[in-house]
């Protein structure tokens, strides 16, 4: 069996992440929500709650780029700001309920779109997947799709 170049591999791979990117984008459409404002709420959600400059960390983006994110969060009501209980002079962000019922809409409906995209795979081809692309991930620095460049 001929073994495929490695272009063809990055043109289908490439072919189905803008695929994903682009029912992504319009999963995010109802809620106004771009997928960096995604990302940060994503990561707030896992921590409940985060000092900005660790978000600014996590997203690797410098610390008047996070204000930047969390004011356009806060101003639609998507985040809060609180007072750190450990160090007064800090703060904290968090989700609102809104922020909550928007995380919970917008996991919904890429679950949907993705659905779309794999359920045209059959229950072995998605193992098989799962465990290439868990693969992929593990050999880099787990940031697979970061937008950071290899090293």
């Amino acid at each position: 069996m001929p073994t495929e170049p490695e272009e063809s591999l990055n043109e289908l791979f490439g072919a189905v992440a803008r695929r994903l990117r682009h029912s992504s984008m319009e999963a995010l459409a109802p809620w106004q929500v771009s997928p960096s404002h995604l990302r940060a709420m994503s990561l707030i959600a896992k921590h409940e709650t985060i000092r900005p400059s660790e978000l600014a960390d996590h997203l690797r983006i410098t610390p008047r780029s996070v204000t930047e994110v969390v004011d356009g969060l806060e101003e639609r009501h998507l985040v809060r700001r609180g007072p750190d209980r450990d160090d007064r002079r800090a703060t904290r962000v968090s989700l609102t309920s809104r922020g909550e019922a928007v995380m919970a809409a917008v996991r919904a409906a890429r679950a949907a779109e993705a659905e779309t995209v794999f359920g045209q795979l059959s229950a072995r081809d998605r193992a098989h997947l799962r465990r290439i692309l868990g693969k992929l991930t593990a050999s880099g620095d787990g940031e697979v799709g970061a937008g950071s460049p290899p090293d």
